[in-house]
């Protein structure tokens, strides 16, 4: 029985479904015949019918492991996946209810566009006029009507893209799944086709699980962000959240461009010490932040000011990186790595001068220095 329907107006609508993860652990042969390789550790998550979720991670995060385990692809050696609140983990791919789009876009390319949306569907037998019905109105959603007897050769990479994501609409599938499904494409076309996925996946209420890397990718177009690395879930959050209040040192280094600048101190009596700079101190003041306490203050480049503020830092500014309407600049304040600031390209600045950094004592964050964790 397929999912999708077909409402007043003649607007497609789909039964969403919901998902949850519970506690997976997956581990794979050693290709050295030794212990597993434990990819997945104590996974979990939940995406609720008509949410857009993506998984966010470098590679070799375990994002793709896990949308393979949502597909059936993969079997967990423990925990439970459940779809529409049952338990899933034995029930092979074919009846999850689910369809995935592909980075490659897995098209046949001796079969017309409408050949290929419809292929599942003709394997599966459904009649003809079924068939024809869901095929036009795929065409009208994605705009695909005038391509429709093309082959995938003749097609470019966002019209390729609209053909697979075509071919999962009429499944009727009531869950998506999503991985990687615009790193092919450049950079102008994936801002629009992120834009017209979005967009799609509102009007039709789909229930979507997306992985990629990109972090834009991720924070323009999720409900949900599931940060992932080295198989361990770092924080799940919708994207404002993810960024105003990473839960962990690793989330403020990943999310944001250029990341959050995290600078090494230890507590003191007047605030916090820069960790090889004695001379600069960062005057936030912290209650149950105990002197000696080893911490990292973070701070957003687009926080930073090239004037006073509550608290100043001085240093030499040490190079200058034009990225359109804002410039980043990197100075030495004290430690290690250098202050990165985004400011406005009409100020005007040189290399090699010393200059002040502003910021409110209110934007910075705090993280503790040996677990990573966020200090509320």
């Amino acid at each position: 029985m397929l999912n999708g329907a077909f409402g007043l107006e003649g607007k497609w609508r789909i039964m969403s479904s919901s998902l949850a993860i519970r506690s997976v652990d997956k581990f794979f042969p050693s290709a050295q015949r030794g212990q597993p390789v434990q990819v997945l550790h104590d996974f979990s998550f939940e995406a609720n019918p008509g949410e857009f979720v993506v998984f966010l991670g470098a590679s070799g995060c375990g994002k793709s492991t896990a949308l393979r385990l949502i597909a059936g692809l993969e079997s967990p050696q423990s925990g439970e996946i459940l779809i529409d609140g049952q338990v899933v983990n034995d029930v092979p791919p074919a009846r999850r209810r689910l369809a995935m789009v592909f980075q490659s876009y897995a098209l046949f390319p001796h079969l017309s566009v409408a050949e290929n949306i419809i292929f599942g569907l003709r394997v599966r037998r459904v009649p003809r006029r079924e068939r024809d019905s869901r095929l036009m109105k795929a065409a009208e959603q994605l705009e695909l009507g005038d391509l429709l007897q093309r082959k995938p050769a003749q097609l470019s990479g966002g019209q390729r893209q609209r053909v697979a994501l075509g071919r999962a609409l009429v499944s009727g599938a009531s869950l998506i799944l999503m991985d990687e499904p615009l790193s092919n494409l450049d950079a102008k076309l994936r801002q629009q086709m992120r834009s017209e996925l979005r967009a799609l996946q509102r009007r039709l209420g789909l229930t979507v699980i997306y992985v990629t890397h990109d972090q834009i990718e991720a924070m323009t177009m999720a409900d949900k962000v599931v940060v992932m690395r080295q198989g361990r879930v770092d924080q799940i959050a919708d994207p404002l959240t993810l960024y105003r209040a990473p839960a962990r040192a690793e989330v403020a280094r990943f999310i944001g461009s250029p990341p959050m600048n995290l600078i090494r101190c230890v507590a003191t009596d007047a605030g916090f010490s820069v960790v090889g700079a004695r001379d600069t101190v960062l005057a936030v003041r912290r209650a149950g932040i105990a002197p000696g306490r080893e911490v990292l203050v973070g701070i957003r480049p687009e926080d930073l000011v090239l004037e006073g503020s509550e608290i100043t830092l001085r240093g030499r500014l040490d190079g200058v990186e034009l990225i359109g309407a804002d410039q980043l600049v990197k100075l030495h304040v004290g430690g290690p790595e250098p202050l990165v600031a985004r400011i406005h390209n009409g100020t005007r600045v040189e290399e090699g001068q010393s200059y002040a950094l502003g910021l409110r004592a209110a934007d910075t964050h705090l993280f503790d220095a040996a677990s990573g964790e966020r200090i509320h």
